[in-house]
């Protein structure tokens, strides 16, 4: 029997949806940018030092795998809405809680206290708007290809990104603290536009109170479990995510100081430029996927190869013993980083269900979050008793325990490896060997087997 949409899908189009999602990417990305290039130059400069400032760091991941739990049950109870404006509003308090420890001359414990609280405001952030997406998009009748929408909202992160670092760049160079009451304005408009933008579509919120947190947080769990590390696909993914974020979340903030020490001169706006050129690659890197699937429609083959890349590249950062050739090996990194990121979440979205989809994505986050913990404290360490080149080096080699996963999860042949639509992997032969032949529209869920399709 056939289901008429809900009255707000009817008012929105897949389109308007993709438009409120990408204002929404946008100006958050924006927002948290504009501290990106200069964060760690503020903490060493409030008096913290290499190894502290990652103790800092890892904190606010701490924060994040504190909180996935308990603000998945807000997105999957409350509404994903919901959950994006509480990000807003504690991002914006922990934001100003940095410039307050800074300007009274407040140590470590104050900044890991803070960090906490903004672990709290991007768990609340984690998951909620993808989720929001994709219930939107198929309760408005989209027919596409999830990638392509995922790259579009990379794309358009990574311009903000490029706006954001250049501005909290020059912004650092006259003071260090101004960044960050940047930020805090800017997180102010971000609530605004979720306030009157951002509505739950496809997706029925339901109530619930304190007491029934505990209860809610044990179906979490057990929809975690359920649909998240009992699906082998999906646990080889929170693997993948594991092993990334041993990486990715040290390594984002250590050329800092690393490529100002490579260059010689004490300049901040380098910081500012060097983190616009990242996100500049990041962006080439999202503009890339679609034409790399006209060759090989097999997402965990292009997961593979930019892991590949994204080992060597890091490796190749803590050798270089250069600013420009260490400068070109960072913005390749990227760039195989913004392959691999819409690929990797198009192929968990289409494993999950829509129910718990929040609750799952929400979980992966919190094995990349898990993984950033160590990675910090322990390429920290390395960073100050050796250099933050033999971290780049040892968390270049880390990234390639990721391949084993990866290779199993080819393996396996899942429908979702293969990527949807007729122009996917028609010039190569890698698209569809070995693996079920699906319907050219790619949506969250699986489509049924049809045959005739091009392999």
């Amino acid at each position: 029997m056939r289901r008429d949409p809900p009255p707000t899908a009817r008012v929105m189009t897949p389109g308007s949806v993709v438009r409120v999602y990408l204002a929404i990417s946008g100006l958050f990305t924006l927002s948290a940018s504009v501290i990106w290039g200069v964060n760690t130059l503020f903490l060493l400069d409030a008096g913290l030092d290499i190894f502290e400032v990652f103790i800092a760091n890892a904190a606010f991941t701490a924060g994040m795998v504190l909180f996935e739990i308990p603000t998945g049950v807000v997105a999957d109870t409350g509404g994903r809405r919901r959950s994006f404006l509480l990000s807003a509003v504690t991002l914006l308090i922990g934001t100003l809680g940095y410039v307050a420890i800074a300007a009274t001359g407040g140590g470590l414990i104050s900044f890991v206290a803070a960090s906490l609280v903004l672990g709290l405001g991007f768990s609340f952030y984690s998951g909620a708007v993808e989720a929001w997406l994709v219930d939107a998009l198929q309760a408005t009748g989209f027919q596409g290809q999830l990638e392509r929408i995922f790259a579009r909202g990379e794309m358009v992160s990574g311009v903000a990104m490029l706006v954001g670092s250049v501005g909290g760049g020059v912004l650092g160079n006259l003071d260090l603290a101004w960044p960050f009451l940047a930020r805090a304005s800017l997180l102010a408009a971000v609530f605004v536009v979720g306030l009157v933008a951002m509505h739950d579509i496809g997706f029925t919120p339901r109530a619930t109170n304190l007491s029934a947190l505990p209860g809610e947080m044990n179906r979490v769990l057990q929809a975690s479990v359920r649909f998240g590390w009992r699906a082998r696909p999906v646990r080889l993914l929170m693997l993948v995510s594991l092993v990334q974020g041993v990486f990715t979340m040290w390594g984002f903030y250590a050329w800092q100081p690393y490529f100002l020490e490579l260059l010689g001169r004490d300049a901040v706006w380098v910081a500012g430029v060097v983190s616009a050129l990242t996100a500049l690659s990041t962006i080439a890197g999202n503009a890339l996927v679609e034409f790399f699937t006209r060759f090989c429609g097999r997402r965990t083959t292009m997961l593979i190869t930019a892991m590949v890349v994204l080992a060597a590249t890091a490796v190749g950062v803590g050798v270089a013993g250069s600013f420009w050739l260490a400068l070109v090996l960072l913005l390749v990194l990227s760039a195989a980083d913004g392959v691999a990121m819409p690929v990797q979440q198009a192929y968990l979205h289409d494993v999950i269900p829509s129910a718990q989809r929040a609750t799952v994505v929400s979980s992966v986050s919190l094995m990349g979050s898990a993984g950033g913990i160590g990675g910090q404290l322990g390429l920290g360490y390395i960073a100050r008793a050796q250099s933050i080149a033999a971290g780049y080096v040892a968390g270049g080699l880390t990234m390639l325990l990721a391949l084993p996963p990866l290779l199993l999860l080819r393996r396996m042949g899942e429908p979702a490896d293969r990527i949807a639509g007729r122009r996917a992997g028609t010039k190569a032969p890698c698209a569809g060997q070995g693996l079920p032949q699906v319907a050219s529209v790619d949506t969250t869920v699986r489509q049924p087997v049809r045959s005739g399709e091009p392999g």
